[in-house]
């Protein structure tokens, strides 16, 4: 199994999970729980028997109108950076990168994209790159400007389109955002 389908198991499992934890209010989401920081939770699970674990930064937010998203932080491997420092040294460690991963239910207008404000300001918009059973994944590499952005920021309000005329935005924590990044490997 490749790293993406791993990658991409653990993020369908993770959104199950949330979705859930959203339906029932107690139950678990997939994986081990290994730390709480605020709103986000530090989740970890082997997708394989002889995989290693991995791990995401996970919120889920649910709006008075029971819209949904699941926000993801995970360090993916940059293959062409891991591919060019093994040329050099074959035994080097793999080369990570971190991306945020968001995961907005099925039947949102997709050529709008997801927004993202953190306080007062406007970071920007993309649009989602695929559609799973579990819902429409939206994603973007992490430079050190986003990052710095979700360490010092108070709140990220992450923006989708339901009519081209109705568009809601859910907010997410950051308390607790930069303790949760630094496990991630």
């Amino acid at each position: 199994m490749s790293n993406s389908t791993q990658f991409r198991s653990l993020i369908r499992a993770a959104f199950a999970g949330a979705l859930i934890m959203l339906a029932q209010g107690a139950a678990s989401a997939q994986g081990t729980m290994k730390a709480k920081f605020g709103d986000w939770q530090h989740r970890c699970d082997k997708p394989s028997a002889n995989g290693a674990e991995q791990c995401i930064l996970i919120q889920n937010v649910l709006d008075q109108s029971d819209l949904n998203l699941a926000v993801v932080v995970l360090k993916v491997e940059d293959t062409a950076a891991t591919a060019e420092l093994r040329k050099k040294d074959p035994g080097a460690a793999v080369v990570r990168r971190p991306v945020l991963r968001v995961i907005a239910p099925l039947g949102i207008l997709l050529p709008r994209g997801l927004g993202l404000k953190i306080d007062d300001k406007e970071i920007g918009s993309t649009g989602f790159v695929r559609c799973l059973e579990s819902g429409c994944v939206a994603e973007v590499d992490m430079d050190n400007t986003l990052i710095e952005a979700f360490r010092k920021g108070k709140v990220a309000l992450f923006a989708v389109f339901l009519t081209p005329e109705e568009g809601r935005g859910l907010p997410v924590t950051l308390g607790g955002f930069e303790q949760g990044f630094a496990l991630l490997q």
